[in-house]
């Protein structure tokens, strides 16, 4: 006599097989449901990122041309004392 749910025919070692299918199936879709949403909330931080940076880059810029024109208009303060200073 054979153990319930096995046969000699394999009976118990295909509903074994169907049953790992069925839970690898499930497990995989639940892997690439998980993996799909990570990929959006990581796509969704980098897009905010790539906006911080463009701001930090334009704060960087509009920085450099104040600091010029700061060092043009020391220039030309010290050149107008230069001028005051030889007409008195």
């Amino acid at each position: 006599m054979c153990p319930r749910g096995t046969s000699s025919k394999g009976a118990f070692s295909l509903e074994t097989v169907i049953v790992a299918l069925i839970s690898g199936a499930v497990t995989l879709a639940g892997v690439l449901a998980s993996n799909s949403k990570s990929r959006a909330v990581m796509e969704q931080k980098i897009d905010e990122l790539t906006r911080r940076v463009e701001k930090h880059n334009c704060l960087v810029e509009r920085t450099y041309l104040l600091e010029r024109d700061v060092a043009v208009l020391k220039n030309d303060v010290e050149g107008l004392e230069r001028k005051a200073g030889k007409d008195e």
